[in-house]
């Protein structure tokens, strides 16, 4: 408890010394009031094409200067809020659900299972965590809830004769690779998609391909260092702290389980059969955001039942679900002030006729690269998904349009650009919270994740090379 305690305080205090992401925004909303002052006023010409509102290019005209005033600077957080509102209680609800879900017990119940039916293939069980959390990533956008399994999973690893980052990395990398994979994360690709006009979903083939490559060179990644820790503990990154614990000997995984009973089942099938629904709702029925969330609401609901919590209970789950959420649902509102100024102070077609310089000197097929890069930046100071994709959107869209690039390339590469680096940026909450959780200092996980990180950029860059020469939509 010692080293555990100590990291936890190492962790704290790291995080004092990083700004607040909320701060970080703020600061960015006074820069961009101040820009106002500073960047020559000018507009585009937007037509309405199908259910689209397009740039169209070569219009860009200077305009007389309409800087932003002080009051207006505060005036544009509510404002933010209003434009983004059907976004923020969008994640809020389907937060909410999945905190129902969540108080069934059927994903520790499921991991239980697992455990025993695969007592003599130990080797397996990597590979199939890593792809059911995936799964959870993909679908659900589960990041900052699966700090909750991280136990779970390093006491399964140390069962195995593997090591707390081992365990760490089976829950978080998996969820993770889904995430990046996005094919139906509602937090990221749902929320870019809806700001940049597209339909809700589409592209989910590309999306599954190269969420395949992601996902199976995570699960390649976790297993040579687990074999390599198995044949030599001493090659752990944290054999100190394997030490200390077998000295312990809390090697206690049995307490953490409960066995899957037939109400976990049937509450599986409720999600599974969901969102299955759900693509079919997309696809076929052409459902938008407020028809997916009834539909999350109806999961959330059914599966409480199904898992027999009684009212009062579901609805604190749902409330508790609610609150693991609010810091990126808010967060939305806070992005979306940075656009209200940018558009009040008449200069965000400035700053879009800016880029489209730059990147546009680029060859054609690296275009995409360049609006990655962008987003790779930007996650450093606002790792909320849904936050960046408020943030940056509704200036890579008309961006898009500009260069000749599908949009659905700019949610690509907005994607794979708030998604991969989630793993290793010291400003990720998700992160921090792993590592606090399985004591893990900050630079040893680094030692052991950067190669991956730096895989996932190259598989995200080539892909974004073939979505332009493909012309995916």
């Amino acid at each position: 408890m010692e080293q555990r305690a100590t990291t936890l305080q190492v962790n704290e205090e790291r995080k004092k010394r990083i700004p607040h992401t909320y701060a970080i925004i703020f600061t960015i909303i006074i820069l961009a009031a101040i820009a106002t002052y500073l960047i020559p006023a000018g507009q585009f010409e937007r037509v309405e094409q199908g259910e689209q509102t397009v740039v169209v290019p070569g219009s860009y005209e200077k305009v007389d200067s309409d800087p932003v005033s002080f009051f207006e600077i505060f005036k544009s957080i509510p404002e933010g809020m209003t434009k983004g509102s059907t976004i923020i209680f969008y994640i809020f609800l389907v937060g909410g659900a999945f905190g129902i879900l969540r108080e069934t017990g059927t994903i520790e119940a499921g991991i239980h299972k697992a455990v025993v039916k695969l007592e003599n293939n130990e080797k397996l069980l990597i590979p199939i965590t890593m792809i059911l959390f995936s799964f959870a990533g993909a679908t659900t956008g589960m990041a900052e809830e699966s700090i909750i399994f991280v136990p779970i999973g390093i006491a399964i690893a140390r069962a195995l004769g593997y090591d707390a980052i081992t365990g760490t990395a089976m829950i978080s990398l998996g969820a993770a690779s889904g995430f990046i994979g996005g094919m139906m994360n509602p937090f990221t690709v749902g929320v870019a998609q809806s700001i940049a006009e597209v339909k809700m979903f589409s592209g989910i083939g590309f999306r599954f391909c190269v969420y395949l490559f992601v996902l199976s060179l995570a699960i390649f990644y976790v297993m040579r260092y687990a074999a390599k820790v198995k044949k030599d503990p001493a090659q752990s990154l944290v054999y100190d702290i394997e030490l200390k614990e077998k000295e312990r000997k809390s090697h206690r995984a049995g307490e953490e389980f409960q066995d899957f009973t037939m109400r976990h089942g049937l509450v599986l099938l409720i999600l599974v059969s969901g969102l299955a629904f759900n693509m079919y709702g997309v696809f076929k029925l052409k459902w938008y955001i407020p028809e997916l969330t009834a539909s999350f609401l109806i999961i959330g609901f059914a599966s409480g039942i199904a898992g027999g919590l009684r009212l009062n209970r579901m609805f604190d789950s749902f409330v508790d679900g609610m609150k693991l959420v609010a810091f990126g649902a808010l967060i939305v509102g806070f992005a979306r002030a940075i656009l209200v100024v940018l558009e009040n102070g008449l200069i965000i077609d400035t700053i879009i006729q800016s880029l489209s310089s730059l990147i546009g000197s680029l060859p054609d097929a690296l275009n995409a690269v360049g609006m990655f890069v962008v987003q790779v930046v930007i996650n450093f100071f606002i790792p909320s998904g849904s936050g960046q994709a408020a943030t940056t959107m509704p200036i890579m869209t008309p961006l898009a349009d500009l260069l000749g690039i599908e949009r659905q390339v700019a949610v690509l590469a907005f994607q794979y650009g708030d998604g991969i680096t989630n793993s290793i940026i010291p400003t990720s909450a998700a992160l921090m919270g792993y590592l606090a959780v399985a004591g893990i200092p900050y630079e040893r996980w680094v030692k052991f994740i950067w190669k991956l990180i730096a895989g996932w950029l190259l598989i995200a860059a080539i892909a974004l090379i073939a979505a332009v020469i493909i012309g995916v939509k």
